[in-house]
């Protein structure tokens, strides 16, 4: 791997750390895509205003990388459409399962030394290891 290859994906984390410690700092709420977006689905009372805020960045964030790295974001399979929905539900079903995401538990839970996030972290790790090699075993390519 060349050095180049090693600067995109550090200043990426680089960001997301400085997004998950200001919202800490500045609002004492932890960076879980999930659990933002959660909040949303069932609104209380002073929680709303900041949610949106926070999932318009990302999108905005998104929207910026696309127009300066348009192939960062590009799919690497082609696949159906109901492919990636589908994908898409079973990932909000484990993060409601797993009480958060890998955000809120691999980037905020980990650097707060909590238990609880340390083993759903390694749990992610563990269940994303065993479906590749399931896939690589069964002869199954993305």
């Amino acid at each position: 791997m060349e050095f180049v290859h090693l600067i995109e994906p550090l200043v990426g984390g680089i960001l997301i750390g400085i997004a998950a410690s200001m919202l800490l700092l500045f609002n004492g709420r932890v960076l879980g895509a999930s659990g933002i977006l959660g909040g949303l689905c069932v609104p209380q009372a002073g929680e709303t205003a900041w949610r949106v805020v926070a999932l318009l960045g990302m999108i905005a964030a998104g929207f910026v990388l696309y127009l300066v790295m348009p192939k960062s974001l590009a799919i690497a399979t082609e696949g159906p459409i109901w492919r990636y929905m589908l994908a898409g539900v079973l990932v909000g079903f484990g993060t409601q399962l797993g009480s958060g995401c890998t955000s809120g538990h691999g980037v905020c839970g980990i650097s707060r030394l909590s238990p609880r996030s340390i083993v759903a972290t390694l749990i992610f790790m563990l269940a994303g290891i065993v479906t590749v090699a399931c896939m690589r075993l069964l002869g199954v390519t993305p």
